[in-house]
């Protein structure tokens, strides 16, 4: 596999993150999936007026996604020198993730994506983790600044480039990744306002095509 590939299966796993992050916000609690930084002032928020299920939905988040963070970095590892482009730790990583992203939409479908509130928080809680499984085996690529959910420091790192003089060709990548983030929010918001049993599709189909292709790219050439 070559890094063109390995770049756009990331953006892929971006517009999951995107996807995920918009339907928790709008229709699991109000609390983000990959954002801890809002979770952690949403729970700030919640403290000072006293809203219990904010309070939950925020800090089960953050717990949530602490504990897939732990599982990606324990399956994918971490970098090694002479790893290949995209190593089949990673493919493992995020077959566990989406191992609980079909959990979840099992749970969305059955409820017929109205849960009740423990099966709200169930989830979201579950979403948290499997993102936090994507968030750590990226790592394993061993890229620099290579994130398909945390982007704040993605975003400063292209300003602080084009501020510098660089040209967009430098940060190609890094757009790519934040347009994918933005596009699978604004699709997974509209899923969940026009269709909201589909929503799930986008998450699983993203996942599941990144795997389908990582897999049969890593077989061919092995």
């Amino acid at each position: 596999m070559g890094t063109g590939l390995r770049q756009a299966l990331v953006v892929a796993l971006a517009v999951v993150s995107g996807a995920t992050d918009a339907i928790g916000l709008l229709a699991l609690g109000g609390a983000f999936t990959s954002v801890m930084t809002g979770n952690l002032v949403i729970l700030g928020v919640s403290a000072s007026t006293a809203d219990g299920a904010l309070a939950i939905a925020s800090g089960g988040a953050i717990v949530a996604f602490c504990i897939g963070v732990w599982a990606g970095a324990r399956i994918a590892g971490a970098a090694r020198p002479g790893d290949v482009v995209w190593p089949r730790a990673v493919t493992l990583g995020l077959v566990v993730e989406l191992v609980l992203l079909v959990g979840y939409a099992i749970g969305w479908w059955v409820s017929g994506s109205e849960p009740g509130p423990v099966l709200t928080q169930v989830l979201l809680f579950a979403m948290a983790a499997a993102l936090g499984i994507q968030s750590s085996t990226v790592q394993r690529f061993g890229v620099n600044g290579l994130s398909t959910t945390y982007l704040t420091g993605t975003l400063t790192t292209v300003v602080m480039k084009l501020a510098s003089g660089t040209g967009l060709r430098e940060v190609r990548g890094s757009l790519e990744i934040l347009s994918g983030l933005v596009v699978g929010a604004a699709a997974g918001a509209l899923l969940i306002e026009v269709a909201p049993m589909t929503a799930p599709v986008l998450q699983l189909g993203c996942l599941a095509g990144v795997l389908l292709v990582a897999v049969l790219v890593t077989r061919r050439r092995a």
